[in-house]
């Protein structure tokens, strides 16, 4: 199960299991983000290459555009994933 909801301060909040299927639903709705945004991985417990690709490409276009993608709260073993892919150098995690 996957869900993606906004915080009342903007943050969005992913939610469950990030793979390849969830992926493409997200693709529009982070393509219609146009400025620096948090994104709250406390409660995701998987990301597939195709969710690291969707961050990479909106943290790119971001930061492109003078803006950033943050991303705070990963857990342990999300947090090791971004480290061993190098993801750990581009983003901005709290």
């Amino acid at each position: 199960m996957f869900e993606m909801k906004r915080g009342e301060d903007g943050t969005i909040v992913l939610r469950g299991r990030l793979d390849a299927v969830q992926a493409e639903l997200l693709i529009d709705v982070f393509r219609r983000i146009s400025t620096s945004c948090t994104i709250d991985l406390r409660e995701l417990d998987y990301i597939s290459s195709a969710g690291l690709g969707i961050l990479f490409a909106t943290h790119k276009r971001l930061v492109d555009s003078g803006g950033a993608l943050r991303l705070v709260n990963l857990k342990p073993h999300i947090r090791e994933l971004f480290g061993i892919g190098g993801f750990d150098k581009i983003f901005e995690l709290e």
